[in-house]
């Protein structure tokens, strides 16, 4: 080949002196392959990297969403209603078992009187006398009258046994005789009127000392000394009230729901907010038996005993009144279902699903609600449940919350 056509290729003939820098040459092409086969790997690694770390956002976006899109729903198990007691609550205000007050009789003016509020006392005890100037007055004229009469009796007697001796000898008319014998039978009644009147005002002055009706407490002095004091009846003032403290009675009106459940003799508790860790115990004494049509309630009278006196007549209490327990099962309030076809329960299966059962609906006992149809006691109830739940929906229950730690409220002690 000639140079010519040497030139014409590009490919120049290596002379003697140049082995060194085409040496160096393919140095610098070695290293420029190693740089870009290097280059290439970097490049194919990042973009796997990246293709790899796309995957798995892809993934954890995936699984995430599919985690948030579960719903999650707590459960609770219906109870036997047999097992589940119900206690009613309802408010009262405790009265003396006896609770009197006490008027005067007699009218006059207050003399003295021995006895103040809280002062306990005895069935009899003199608690205040009143002077009675106008009642000793007329007993002594209702005295004086009946001596008349008494007199008068004397000689309507003695005129009418002559009267009939003469008629037995027929000197006197038999008419005679009779206005004789009237005479005698009209003193005799007069007597009698004089006795009575006598008698009545002498009781008028035994109200001159007023005393305690049975044993208790004066819990209201209404009187001082010198006051008027008018024996008015009904419209007189009220001098003293007198309270039996032990026992107390308390009054309840029961809703109709729940009267049927109150039984005579059942045992009750009751509690006052001041009186904090104390349960007193009480008895139902009675029941009206009745339902009031106005408030739809039953009057129950509780009977509290009351011997250490801590319960004071006249405070607000709160009477716990248990009552028989249910034939149906009991389930959380909050696990009902409002909707206009009628009340219902979510119910979970083994699978996650939800079907939703039309319940019947008893007693309300506030927290929990009694059930009569509509379940069989081993369903897991979702607790509230919302309003876009519907048949066949999946879900998954969460578990329970762990129980508040720290040791239990001590139970309030008890007192009969």
């Amino acid at each position: 080949m000639s140079e010519q056509r040497h030139s014409e290729l590009g490919i120049h003939p290596v002379e003697p002196g140049d082995s060194g820098e085409l040496v160096k040459r393919k140095e610098a092409m070695r290293r420029a392959r190693w740089l870009t086969l290097i280059v290439m790997v970097v490049l194919a690694l990042g973009a796997g990297r990246t293709v790899l770390s796309r995957i798995g956002s892809a993934r954890a976006l995936e699984a995430g969403a599919v985690e948030h899109a579960k719903q999650y729903v707590r459960v609770a198990k219906p109870k036997s209603g047999g097992d589940v007691g119900q206690t009613l609550a309802l408010p009262g205000t405790l009265q003396g078992f006896v609770q009197s007050p006490i008027s005067a009789r007699a009218s006059g003016y207050l003399k003295k009187w021995y006895k103040d509020i809280g002062s306990r006392v005895e069935k009899g005890e003199l608690l205040a006398e009143i002077e009675t100037p106008e009642i000793d007055q007329q007993l002594t004229q209702a005295a004086a009258a009946r001596q008349q009469a008494a007199s008068s009796l004397s000689l309507a007697k003695s005129t009418m046994e002559r009267w009939e001796a003469l008629r037995k000898k027929d000197a006197v008319s038999q008419q005679e005789l009779d206005e004789r014998r009237s005479n005698d039978a009209q003193a005799r009644a007069n007597l009698a009127a004089a006795d009575a009147n006598v008698g009545r005002l002498q009781q008028m002055e035994g109200f001159k000392r007023v005393t305690a009706p049975f044993a208790g407490v004066i819990t209201r002095r209404n009187v001082d000394t010198g006051d008027l004091i008018d024996a008015g009846g009904g419209t007189g003032r009220t001098m003293f009230v007198l309270t039996q403290t032990d026992p107390l009675r308390v009054y309840v009106n029961v809703p109709q729901s729940y009267a049927h459940l109150v039984k005579q003799g059942q045992q009750v508790s009751v509690v006052q907010g001041e009186l904090r860790g104390q349960n007193f115990k009480g008895e139902v004494a009675r029941t009206a038996a009745a339902i009031d049509t106005a408030s739809r309630t039953m009057q129950v009278e509780i009977s509290l005993p009351n011997r250490e006196g801590l319960l004071l007549p006249g405070a607000y209490v709160q009477v716990m009144l248990p009552l028989m327990p249910g034939k149906g099962y009991s389930i959380p309030t909050n696990a009902l279902m409002i909707r206009g076809d009628g009340t219902r329960v979510a119910v979970v299966d083994g699978s996650g699903r939800v079907s939703l059962k039309p319940v019947k609906v008893g007693r309300n006992y506030g927290e929990n609600v009694e059930v009569l149809d509509g379940i069989s006691g081993t369903e897991q109830l979702v607790l509230n449940p919302p309003d876009s739940m519907a048949e066949g929906d999946q879900v998954a229950i969460a578990p329970n919350p762990p129980a508040a730690a720290g040791k239990a409220a001590p139970a309030p002690k008890e007192k009969s």
